[in-house]
């Protein structure tokens, strides 16, 4: 059988070859400039998101959320305590506890406590107990969400500790201590840095989404 010999066709010059055959024409010097002011922004870009985020947490927020965390074991503590002491006699328990810790059961201490623990039942307990472990829940997360700065966090607390300031400055006037008054001003504190906090945040958006 005869060999058939097929010619290949020639074909049409593309894009990459006549830019290959191209002369190169040098930029103006003028534009130069802007070419590398465009790569660098690229470069720096990207290096902004390649680069691992070493945030650091901020110190106050991080003292808030320990506060609010050993609030929330304080509280766990009291429910835990409440839910123990269902079923006893409360008299015989505090008795024994003082006896424990060396306390004179006839000091003025005791027998106040003592006082004021014939008012207390097992339904006034489970109360106690459930509203305990709700609030530490509700510190909880409050303390989560200041550790991680969530903005929820932030949102939360401020809203839980302004509802808590008329109570607690209404405490101090029916009864002045020094323990109401240093929490009232902690409290205080951390609302005022806390709404400055977030109107500052507010601030930086809305001059972000004008831009």
């Amino acid at each position: 059988m005869p060999e058939v010999l097929v010619r290949p066709k020639l074909r049409s010059p593309c894009l990459v070859d006549r830019l290959a055959t191209a002369p190169l024409t040098p930029l103006p010097s003028d534009h130069l400039p802007l070419i590398t002011a465009h790569v660098r922004a690229i470069m720096a870009r990207s290096s902004s998101l390649n680069r691992p985020s070493g945030k650091r947490h901020n110190r106050l927020l991080l003292l808030i959320a320990i506060y609010k965390l050993l609030h929330a074991l304080l509280f766990i503590a009291i429910g835990i305590g409440a839910n123990r002491l269902l079923h006893k006699d409360l008299a015989d328990e505090i008795d024994l506890f003082a006896r424990h810790l060396r306390f004179n059961p006839e000091s003025r201490l005791v027998t106040f406590i003592l006082d004021k623990a014939s008012l207390v039942h097992d339904p006034l307990l489970r109360r106690i107990g459930f509203f305990a472990f709700c609030y530490a829940a509700v510190t909880l997360a409050e303390g989560i969400g200041l550790y991680l700065e969530k903005a929820w966090g932030e949102f939360l607390t401020l809203a839980i500790t302004a509802s808590f300031l008329p109570w607690e400055l209404f405490e101090i006037y029916r009864h002045v201590s020094w323990i109401r008054i240093g929490l009232f001003a902690i409290n205080v504190l951390v609302f005022i840095y806390l709404l400055d906090l977030v109107l500052v945040r507010a601030r930086h958006r809305a001059k972000a989404l004008i831009k």
